[in-house]
């Protein structure tokens, strides 16, 4: 059995009383990537976790499309031109630096996880081996403080020009998890503002809701408190950081990308709301660092004494959401039984 596995398989089973089982330390790591280089950014992104580790988080987030980084040069290098040479050579230097899973490209934060003890929600961009490995999904992963990958959300609809490099993702992964005292899900950037999402995470039980983004406050300004208190839970945002000085010196057509770049492109702000809809954690911008709260499971019980928008103030005779969460795919196939050929007989 898996290190640490006994003690969270008996959080998941049994329902303690008490305040010490209802805080939840979380970290929310505000970092900016070594951009389109994806083992430098694991580096960076295993240091914060250490450092969540060592103020004993149990739960640390990072930004959307952290690994190996946002597809800042689309809406600065004419992206919408069609078979631009330009294009082709960015995104295919994308590619390469994407995640593949089954390469085992997140096993080094598999190990940090089951080393430091806590869970990781991490963004990245999954160049997915079930639909062919050539095309890139922005996914949510989380990894469970046992080193075990739970869950991989692939971005339902990417949003405007990321549409130009990123795939539209399924259900597979909208599926909770619990933690300690909490249920924890997540969604990656705009998807946050699908009506119909949340609430396939809040049927689900979710009370902690880990929102990640690429950076900016004024994503996570107005949303993240409109959520906890929709959802009466704590909503966490995890946002990211770029400036121009982020942009490695090997970053393909580097040049063109800067000539039309604001400074910075993204300024983080990230944030805590808890389930009352005021700020734990006010919006952090501009620095990168480790932001701290410690969660009380007591205060979700307490707002959903008057709404709860999947129990008590839910009507499913009248509305009712179905969910897909099979994973998409191009293909099935049927084999029959082995014949002779198959065998190696004649």
């Amino acid at each position: 059995m898996p290190r640490n596995s006994r003690r969270y398989e008996t959080e998941m089973h049994k329902e303690p009383s008490g305040n010490r089982y209802d805080q939840l330390k979380v970290g929310i790591a505000q970092v900016a990537p070594v951009w389109l280089q994806r083992e430098q950014t694991v580096d960076k992104v295993i240091h914060f976790v250490e450092q969540a580790q060592a103020a004993e988080c149990r739960l640390v987030a990072f930004g959307e499309a952290l690994l190996p980084g946002y597809p800042f040069w689309i809406e600065r290098t004419d992206g919408a031109r069609f078979n631009s040479a330009v294009q082709k050579e960015i995104h295919a230097h994308y590619m390469d630096q994407s995640v593949q899973i089954e390469a085992g490209h997140l096993d080094r934060l598999c190990r940090a996880a089951d080393q430091g003890d806590l869970a990781i929600i991490v963004g990245c961009i999954e160049r997915a081996q079930d639909r062919g490995g050539h095309s890139l999904y922005c996914s949510l992963v989380y990894i469970d403080s046992n080193g075990d990958i739970r869950s991989v959300h692939r971005k339902l609809m990417p949003t405007y020009e990321e549409r130009l490099t990123w795939a539209p993702g399924d259900g597979h992964g909208l599926r909770v998890h619990r933690l300690g005292a909490f249920t924890v899900g997540g969604l990656n950037c705009w998807e946050n503002w699908m009506p119909l999402v949340r609430a396939a995470l809040y049927a689900q039980g979710e009370d902690l809701h880990v929102a990640i983004w690429p950076g900016g406050l004024h994503n996570t300004a107005d949303i993240t408190r409109f959520i906890a208190r929709e959802a009466r839970s704590f909503v966490i945002s995890a946002s990211g950081l770029m400036t121009t000085g982020n942009f490695p010196s090997a970053t393909p057509h580097l040049d063109k990308i800067l000539a039309n770049c604001e400074d910075p492109l993204a300024n983080g702000g990230s944030c805590i709301a808890g389930p009352d809809g005021e700020w734990v954690i006010p919006p952090v911008v501009g620095e990168e660092k480790l932001i701290v709260a410690t969660l009380d499971h007591r205060r979700v019980r307490e707002e959903r004494q008057n709404f709860d928008p999947s129990g008590h103030y839910a009507r499913p005779d009248v509305t009712h959401l179905t969910v897909n969460r099979m994973r998409q795919s191009t293909l099935t196939v049927v084999d029959g039984p082995p014949g002779k050929a198959d065998e190696g007989q004649p």
